[in-house]
């Protein structure tokens, strides 16, 4: 704790990141997962206010969120996303293509971390470029509480739905459908609706719930 934030600030003693992932209940798209190392101090920062703002991205505004995403990309010691997309997803289960996208978070940092701290109760064992294990906690609630687990959920959260919104840029008919721009790939009622109605894309989980035995129409 400090002035400048409710949550748990990392230790001055050890190299610790966080990690948290977006789009794991969605029915569509991929799996995002960031791991953020931030610093412990922040005395010389000018944008107190912003940092103020950090949270578990559930609990923010897409404004916000961009804001304080900007800030932690600034300020960060380091950060790294990890995806896995709709297809891995459905070829390993949709827990171990979290996992992997966490490990390819890790894996996307220029630090080797010595304690990762992972936003829920899963995650598995990640071994470093010397195959040394590093340690881990996993925390619920996590991203509520640790300065680098919000860190990550608000980088994750972020580029998961700037990836769905690429994909209705690119493809104007799965917000049309769907409606992606606002539901982002979760499973809201006009989600739902639409794959009751059109089919499913091949951006879709076919594998999951509703997706099953639908046809492929975009």
């Amino acid at each position: 704790m400090s002035d400048y934030t409710n949550l748990k600030l990392p230790s001055e003693e050890i190299l610790e990141i966080g990690i948290d992932e977006a789009g794991r209940g969605c029915l569509a798209g991929p799996v995002v997962a960031a791991a953020v190392c931030m610093r412990s101090n922040f005395d010389d920062c000018c944008d107190l206010e912003i940092l103020k703002m950090i949270k578990d991205s559930k609990k923010m505004t897409h404004k916000n969120r961009k804001i304080c995403k900007e800030f932690i990309e600034t300020y960060a010691v380091d950060y790294g996303v990890g995806i896995a997309d709709n297809t891995e997803i459905e070829s390993i289960n949709i827990l171990n293509a979290t996992h992997i996208a966490m490990h390819r978070a890790i894996s996307n940092l220029n630090i080797t971390p010595e304690l990762i701290q992972v936003d829920g109760n899963s995650f598995k064992d990640y071994y470093d470029d010397q195959n040394e294990l590093i340690d881990y906690q996993c925390i619920i609630g996590g991203d509520d509480a640790y300065l680098n687990i919000a860190c990550a959920s608000i980088i994750a959260k972020e580029t998961h739905d700037e990836i769905i919104r690429n994909l209705v840029s690119a493809e104007p008919l799965l917000d049309e459908r769907y409606d992606w721009n606002s539901n982002v790939c979760y499973g809201t009622q006009k989600h739902r609706d639409g794959i009751e109605k059109w089919g499913i894309s091949a951006f879709h989980r076919k594998t999951f719930g509703i997706c099953r035995n639908k046809e492929v129409t975009i």
